[in-house]
């Protein structure tokens, strides 16, 4: 008996790991049909470096008339940068994020918002969903680092997030009258 439990927990990593899907997809809960009932499509946004690609996985909401920043997003308090599941990086390379060194992988983002700044977190917790962001999660930081806010002229009615190209990446953030853009520079050496 001792010979089968330890095979099946031996064997349980390579089970998991062959569950998942492939590197660098989008991951999401739910059928098809319930994905496409949800109030905040999804969307991703992906750039090719040097023939590999970064991709960052985001649900996107609305403003639907409310105030976001400072209202439905608090200031002072952690957000998952998006709806429903954690906005997910995916990293084919090694890159400081924010000013937080990484190696390639998937990680979460998650920010905390203030009026002049955001604080930006890198997080090891990919599989979950986007909140609590409570000390569970914050314990699988790699990482914070602090980014400006710009104000936007003309208010923009559901999240965005793109990757622009330059040295460094870009991901540019804009929502209601926000934008924040973090930057994203390839480690090499590593």
């Amino acid at each position: 008996m001792r010979k089968i439990w330890w095979f099946v927990l031996a064997a349980a990593p390579f089970a998991l790991g062959a569950a998942r899907t492939a590197p660098g997809a989008c991951t999401y809960r739910g059928t098809a049909a319930e994905l496409k009932q949800r109030l905040s499509p999804l969307d991703s946004t992906q750039l090719s470096v040097d023939g590999a690609t970064i991709k960052v996985c985001y649900g996107r909401p609305f403003i639907r008339g409310r105030e976001i920043m400072g209202g439905l997003v608090p200031f002072s308090e952690p957000w998952r940068l998006g709806a429903n599941e954690p906005t997910r990086l995916v990293l084919p390379f090694a890159a400081d994020v924010a000013g937080v060194t990484v190696g390639p992988g998937t990680y979460s983002l998650y920010v905390v918002p203030q009026k002049t700044s955001w604080d930006v977190h890198v997080n090891r917790a990919v599989d979950r969903w986007g909140i609590p962001i409570d000390e569970q999660v914050e314990a699988q930081d790699v990482g914070k680092g602090t980014v400006p806010v710009e104000p936007l002229a003309q208010p923009v009615e559901q999240l965005t997030l793109r990757l622009v190209a330059g040295s460094p990446i870009v991901l540019v953030v804009k929502w209601e009258k926000t934008l924040v853009r973090i930057p994203i520079e390839q480690v090499t050496g590593r």
